[in-house]
C-alpha cells in the first residue's frame, strides 16, 4: 500500500521494502533462498512489479513444501513516514496477501534516531520474521 509522504521511494520493482523483507523470510525458512534468485533485478519484466506478487509466490512455495504460515513480523526502520496510523491497513493487505488471520501479521516500526542513512531520511529499511509449521 502507498503511504502519502513528500518522498517516495526508488527501487527495480516497486520499493516495498517491508514486504520485501518479508518475502525474504518465508524464502529463507522454506530454504528457498532470497527475492532476488527469484526476481532478479537484472530482469526487466520485473521493472515496476507489484511485491505482492513477490509475496504471494514465496507464500505458494511454502505451502508447495508443506509448510503453512503460522505469524509473521515485520519491523520498518525509517523516521517518515508515520508507520502507526498505517499500521491496521497494512496488517490487513499482508494477511490477505498470506491467507491468514490479521492477528497473525505483526508491522511495526522503529527509528535510528537520525543517525544513518534512514535517520538522515535517504532511505527506509525493513526486517522481518516468518514462523512456519509443517503440515
Amino acid at each position: 500500500m502507498k503511504i502519502p509522504h513528500d518522498f517516495g521511494l526508488a527501487g527495480h520493482s516497486d520499493a516495498d521494502v517491508a514486504i520485501h523483507a518479508l518475502v525474504d523470510a518465508i524464502l529463507g525458512a522454506i530454504g528457498e533462498g532470497d527475492i532476488g534468485q527469484h526476481f532478479p533485478p537484472s530482469d526487466a519484466q520485473w521493472r515496476g512489479a507489484p511485491s505482492s506478487l513477490f509475496l504471494r509466490h514465496a507464500a505458494r512455495l511454502a505451502a508447495e513444501k508443506g509448510y503453512a504460515i503460522g505469524n509473521v513480523d515485520v519491523t520498518i526502520i525509517c523516521e517518515a513516514p508515520k508507520i502507526g496510523p498505517h499500521r491496521a491497513a497494512m496488517q490487513d493487505t499482508v494477511a490477505d496477501l498470506l491467507g491468514i488471520a490479521p492477528d497473525a501479521v505483526n508491522i511495526k516500526a522503529t527509528t535510528t534516531e537520525r543517525l544513518g542513512f534512514a535517520g538522515r531520511g535517504e532511505g527506509i529499511a525493513a526486517q522481518a520474521v516468518a514462523a512456519l509449521r509443517r503440515y
